[in-house]
């Protein structure tokens, strides 16, 4: 079995979330056998695991998905270090320290993406730059455009999930850099939250309109409707 093959169906099972063995087949283009060989040899390995659904006629639809061993084949790029030095400024410089470092960090990044971005004045370029951009820093970015003209940015990974878990303030600086990235008349808002028991996490990103307000998290119970 071709271990690229393996990788890809990792891969994929990362970025669009529990799939079946017909679906993947179609996207690898190779057949549902030799699918389900790869499912064997990365089950054995403890990298993905299995849900039976079911289903209105039939058997289970059985749909895999990574396990956390999976996942962590997709590295924190920061990791235990960078935890560890979070902690470290938390202990010696008090919370206003590590808030003037994520705030430092914020205003580096608003400035790498303003000048990538302000350079396009087609939403759906600077949307998909943006997506480029965070792709190149380890996010696994796409971007879908919805039918009002609206736009998704889905990040299917976090390179720094554990300084996230570590220091919320992070989590809060992404959402302020978007917006401030695409400025003020636009309106960027999270619709799914990875430290808020999501896949990944999704932003909606607008022209906007007057009255409303222009970042934020959407509330828990419209969140959970608006996963996919």
């Amino acid at each position: 079995m071709s271990s690229d093959n393996s990788n890809r169906v990792l891969y994929l099972l990362k970025s669009r979330g529990p799939l079946g063995t017909s679906a993947l087949a179609h996207a690898l283009g190779i057949t549902e056998v030799g699918v389900r060989q790869h499912f064997a040899k990365l089950r054995r390995e403890g990298l993905v695991a299995f849900d039976d659904q079911a289903g209105e006629v039939g058997r289970p639809k059985r749909m895999w998905r990574l396990t956390a061993k999976g996942h962590a084949r997709f590295p924190d790029t920061h990791g235990d270090l960078t935890v560890s030095l979070i902690e470290g400024i938390r202990s010696v410089f008090g919370e206003a320290g590590l808030e003037r470092l994520i705030e430092a960090r914020q205003e580096a990044m608003v400035a790498t993406y303003r000048r990538a971005l302000e350079v396009h004045p087609d939403l759906e370029v600077r949307v998909g730059v943006l997506a480029r951009l965070r792709t190149v820093e380890g996010y696994m970015a796409e971007f879908e455009m919805q039918e009002d003209g609206t736009f998704l940015l889905i990040e299917n990974h976090c390179p720094i999930c554990a300084s996230a878990k570590t220091c919320q303030g992070f989590c809060r600086s992404e959402l302020e850099l978007f917006q401030a990235a695409f400025g003020p008349d636009m309106s960027v808002t999270r619709q799914e939250h990875l430290l808020s028991g999501g896949r990944r996490c999704i932003y909606h990103i607008a022209r906007l309109s007057c009255g409303e307000s222009q970042a934020g998290d959407l509330a828990p119970d419209h969140e959970s409707m608006l996963r996919r």
